[in-house]
């Protein structure tokens, strides 16, 4: 075969440096992004946020930096230096416009002037020590002899959230180190002494186990406290369905005295190890806010989650009077500057375009509550924006969106829907709120089964199967009708 020269038309969709670094910054939560552009700002020399811009330096005056331009404008800088293009974002980062443009100047100014009750920040969560940590702080105030001090440590180690020690007695001694040879009598006298530590009951080895520690620790004289003992170690399955009369005939007690017993019992904490497992403390400042002015739900970007980034203005000048290689790294550092103040305008307008296209689809939520959620998807949105589902589902990631009902992720306003009679849909999310009124609602004697509450939702024009509710209820925690029963 003869070698030859072809020549071949086509085409190819390609991902430019600048529209990947856009594309990323965009998928960033807020601390990352302030992470991120802070590493890029050490690097080039041409960038610099406004708080590490001080009027006076060492004795020297500087020039004022340049503000992060809005996209009415250009970027000003050395005239010497020719401007970046803008990107061209494609499916990936569309500008497709809108009926109802967003109004940037509502976010000009501090959020705590446009909303004087704020502070900016939402706690999340409680933060808290670990178990094992807070076993081992008392451990290290208990006068023990180092042999059952290392036992200790390893039952520590063992447990598991609740506080429980789920492994066997010949598990936890071969666990301990070889030249130790502890028995398992002095295993079981450790665990015993752990019991003791707050919170009572840790190293049990089942529920009768935690309970009667626990029971232990009440003065001799409390009421009903050896009837309790009674039931815990012989009668719990009665006591979980709480069938307080065949209790009573069972122990021969009076039926006030084995209620009181059982009031008793529920007093107590069957997981004590759960109080210490809690996430650890967040707190997210909103990267958007949403309020109601003259009757009309409004968008506005929070001033303070914005990057406060721009161009080193003594930097810029110095370009001109550079010479050789040095001018022209000057000049790449200065247009690699330029795409990125590009990427992070553009980011904040699709965060806001977006966040307004979902509180136009969900304001009746913010107007009358969950109940009154919409279905809602990504490629809903991303139609009325104009951009692809995956731009939407990078700009809904980890962005907070505060509102008169609270701070949510912004994919909190998408779930699926579910058919109704009159051929319309309802969210899950709404479906969620009906069913937990339902159940707070309900008789504690009588409560409501899967497939009642199913029935129930059907009277109102809910198409859900009970094989539906019990899904929901489940990803809702909300117990079963039996157990809800005992817990009445």
């Amino acid at each position: 075969m003869k070698p030859g020269l072809q020549f071949r038309l086509n085409q190819q969709l390609t991902l430019t440096p600048q529209l990947q670094q856009a594309i990323r910054l965009l998928q960033l939560s807020q601390l990352e992004l302030e992470a991120e552009l802070r590493q890029i700002a050490e690097s080039n020399p041409l960038l610099e946020f406004s708080d590490d811009n001080p009027d006076e330096l060492d004795g020297e005056e500087r020039e004022p930096m340049e503000p992060l331009p809005t996209s009415s404008a250009s970027s000003t800088s050395s005239d010497t230096v020719d401007d970046a293009e803008a990107p061209e974002w494609g499916d990936a980062y569309v500008d497709g416009g809108s009926d109802d443009p967003i109004d940037f100047s509502a976010s000009s100014g501090s959020s705590r002037n446009s909303n004087p009750d704020e502070d900016g920040f939402e706690p999340q969560s409680a933060a808290a020590e670990t178990l094992q940590e807070h076993l081992l702080w008392q451990l290290n105030l208990t006068h023990m002899s180092a042999r059952d001090r290392t036992i200790a440590a390893v039952l520590i180690d063992a447990l598991n959230p609740d506080g429980y020690l789920t492994e066997s007695m010949e598990s936890l001694t071969a666990a301990l180190p070889a030249d130790l040879r502890a028995t398992q009598a002095e295993v079981e006298y450790v665990r015993h002494m752990l019991q003791r530590f707050d919170p009572t009951g840790v190293a049990s080895v089942d529920l009768r186990d935690c309970l009667t520690v626990q029971l232990q620790q009440f003065a001799p004289d409390t009421p009903q406290r050896e009837l309790a003992l009674r039931i815990v170690d012989a009668e719990l399955e009665l006591l979980a369905r709480n069938d307080i009369a065949r209790l009573a005939r069972k122990l021969r007690a009076n039926e006030d005295d084995t209620a009181a017993a059982a009031l008793l019992i529920r007093s107590l904490d069957p997981r004590p190890g759960a109080a210490l497992d809690v996430t650890p403390v967040e707190y997210v400042a909103p990267d958007v806010y949403a309020r109601k002015d003259v009757g009309r739900w409004r968008v506005s970007l929070n001033p303070d989650c914005q990057p406060r980034l721009g161009l080193n203005q003594h930097y810029c000048g110095l370009i001109a009077q550079a010479r050789g290689t040095d001018a022209s790294w000057m000049r790449g550092q200065l247009q690699e500057a330029r795409w990125l103040i590009k990427s992070l305008e553009s980011r904040a307008e699709t965060l806001l375009k977006v966040a307004e296209a979902i509180v136009r689809r969900q304001s009746a939520f913010l107007d009358y509550g969950p109940e009154a959620m919409h279905p809602l998807v990504l490629r809903e949105v991303a139609e009325e924006v104009g951009m692809h589902e995956s731009t939407i589902s990078r700009v809904t990631t980890r962005k907070y969106i505060h509102t008169p009902r609270g701070t949510f992720e912004l994919k909190h306003f998408f779930s699926s829907g579910v058919s109704t009679e009159d051929g319309g849909s309802a969210s899950a999310t709404a479906i969620q709120a009906m069913l937990r009124k339902l159940v707070d609602a309900e008789d504690p004697r009588k409560p409501l089964s899967d497939q009642a509450i199913a029935e129930e939702l059907h009277r109102k024009g809910i198409q859900v199967a009970r094989r539906t509710v019990a899904k929901y209820r489940e990803a809702m925690r909300i117990p079963s009708s039996s157990e809800r029963q005992r817990a009445g």
